[in-house]
């Protein structure tokens, strides 16, 4: 009765552009085939992704070795943290992330707030979960959102377990129905080193 999701944070990408549309880097795109590699034997059912170039991009390969296309889902996009669709520098995200999680209703005028994705994203894995009982899938996704989803199964996942995530980075999670019964992160950094 067990369902396993793959959550795969995507690969690194380029510190500047639009949110949507920022892709891999040269090393984002060298994980992503790695990555497809790690995950090739998991015999998986169903690829879905964000809506957001990077993401798509990071579980591309994985889709393509299994024969299946990329399902986008518009509300498993990353969290909205500024009104102007861009990224937020790193100078300001940190403070914005520690004030996000220490009262789950903040946000920036015209953004959204943790409680906000969290509802949406959840909504659409449990929609997937109810779908794809029994199925193995991966979910191609990032650093805040993955950690929201989480993070309402078991509060143990919060700001220092999304510090503690790496570009990309996958986690298996296994579900009974809507119960989360185990958490593993498969990622391997000595991955990264391979040539």
């Amino acid at each position: 009765m067990s369902t396993t999701v793959y959550m795969v944070r995507h690969g690194d990408s380029p510190k500047e552009g639009n949110e949507r549309t920022r892709g891999l880097t040269e090393k984002g795109y060298q994980d992503a085939q790695r990555l497809a590699e790690l995950l090739r034997d998991k015999e998986i059912d169903v690829v879905v992704s964000s809506p957001y170039l990077r993401s798509i991009l990071t579980v591309e390969q994985v889709a393509l070795h299994t024969g299946k296309e990329v399902m986008v889902m518009e509300d498993l996009r990353e969290r909205v943290f500024s009104s102007s669709g861009n990224r937020v520098d790193d100078k300001d995200l940190g403070p914005l992330l520690k004030k996000s999680f220490l009262n789950f209703s903040f946000s920036l005028e015209g953004a959204e707030s943790n409680a906000a994705c969290q509802k949406r994203a959840v909504l659409v894995l449990k929609e997937l979960l109810r779908t794809y009982q029994e199925k193995n899938m991966v979910i191609g996704t990032h650093g805040a959102v993955m950690t929201l989803m989480m993070n309402y199964f078991n509060p143990s996942f919060d700001l220092k377990f999304l510090y503690s995530t790496t570009k990309p980075d996958i986690y298996r999670l296994e579900f009974n129905n809507e119960d989360l019964v185990s958490v593993e992160r498969v990622w391997d950094k000595a991955l990264t080193n391979f040539t």
